[in-house]
């Protein structure tokens, strides 16, 4: 049975609703999924599908999380509180423990401090608080020298960065998103859920990989200690998967700033179109200087972590090499484990959101993503 596309999409933009269709007809009948897009500060795509969905339902979107965290962090260093070159063991002295203390906050932005995790791993209930990570990590030996090479910090890089926040202002990370992006925008993408919007939430569902895509998977197994392996938390005997985060409440609550936020396609795209434009007559919150920036290239070429090609800005992808080259140069971003994906691209205006339900298969950045984005860059580029 054919699934019903709900919402609008502005005028020009009827192909981007028939893309989306197409993508909803390939998908499991019980797909569930959001795609938002703006384009100078309006929104022009607001469209959702699936059984329990609506444009204010909310899902996990693990890594996507990463862009909101380091959004405050763009905003804070535009303010003059925080300085890109300055060494992390400037404002947290602890970080500076073995061969740590040179490491600057760009680089640690850039995913090239080595530490993307511990050697005894974490249990669920510490992956879920950020002041535990970041204690626990000011001690860890880096897994490459700093600096000389890069890889995901996956699940501890909101923490470091969040603990050089908190040690800089005396606020958390969280708060400040809270205060200064979430509130003011009245966005639907929260690093740590009230329990009064707990309704809106949808479980993460794991991903159900066909018997061919089940045979890809397995022919790529990674041992229980390599970085891989490390980064992910999986080298911890037990270790729950890592779809189960966002589904813990505790999660939710808390909001940890890798990987514990919730969202809709509306919240993520939002967020991104308030970073770069003018939204409901409000000032951009980045400056030109400041979006240049964070989406500059930081970090470029093998990642020792994710053993492929990748690139990171400032805490951000580098959405257009990682994933979509047809976009302008400096987009940044971030997608996530279950499929999400969320970026700005300050050249054409374009701020994007997709969320799904269910984790897509290779995991990542789903793969219709790659046909969504360039249906509404097709359109916003030529509006």
């Amino acid at each position: 049975m054919t699934q019903e596309i709900h919402g609008t999409v502005a005028e020009g933009y009827e192909a981007v609703r028939d893309e989306f269709a197409a993508v909803v007809a390939a998908e499991r009948p019980d797909y569930a999924g959001q795609l938002s897009a703006y384009v100078q500060g309006r929104r022009v795509v607001d469209l959702w599908a699936g059984p329990e969905t609506d444009g204010e339902t909310l899902f996990g979107v693990f890594s996507s999380t990463k862009g909101a965290a380091h959004l405050v962090v763009a905003l804070l260093v535009q303010d003059g509180t925080l300085e890109l070159d300055r060494e992390v063991a400037y404002y947290w002295p602890e970080f500076a423990a073995e061969g740590k203390g040179r490491v600057t906050l760009r680089e640690l932005l850039a995913h090239r401090a080595g530490v993307i995790g511990s050697d005894a791993g974490f249990t669920h209930d510490e992956l879920a608080d950020d002041r535990v990570i970041a204690e626990r990590l000011a001690t860890q030996r880096p897994f490459w020298r700093p600096g000389t090479a890069f890889g995901y910090h996956a699940l501890v890089i909101g923490a470091l960065t969040g603990e050089v926040v908190r040690r800089a202002t005396g606020r958390t990370l969280q708060e400040l998103y809270e205060e200064r992006i979430r509130a003011p925008y009245g966005l639907d993408l929260f690093l740590g859920l009230p329990e009064a919007e707990e309704p809106r939430y949808r479980s993460v569902q794991p991903m159900a990989p066909t018997a061919e895509e089940q045979a890809v998977l397995d022919s790529t197994p990674r041992g229980p200690h390599t970085l891989a392996s490390i980064a992910f938390n999986e080298h911890v005997p037990g270790q729950e998967s890592l779809v189960a985060h966002p589904n813990s409440r505790t999660v939710r609550a808390k909001g940890p700033a890798s990987a514990g936020g919730v969202a809709s396609a509306r919240g993520l795209a939002g967020m991104y179109a308030a970073a770069i434009s003018r939204v409901n007559g409000r000032t951009p919150l980045l400056k030109p200087d400041t979006i240049a920036e964070v989406g500059q290239i930081h970090s470029v070429g093998h990642d020792l972590v994710a053993r492929a090609h990748k690139s990171f800005g400032l805490g951000f992808q580098a959405t257009a090499d990682s994933w979509y080259p047809f976009l302008g140069a400096g987009t940044f971003g971030h997608s996530g484990a279950g499929g999400s994906q969320a970026f700005a691209d300050p050249r054409s205006g374009l701020a994007y959101g997709y969320t799904r339900r269910r984790v897509a298969f290779p995991g990542g950045a789903a793969p219709e993503n790659q046909r969504l984005v360039r249906a509404v860059h097709t359109v916003a580029v030529r509006a």
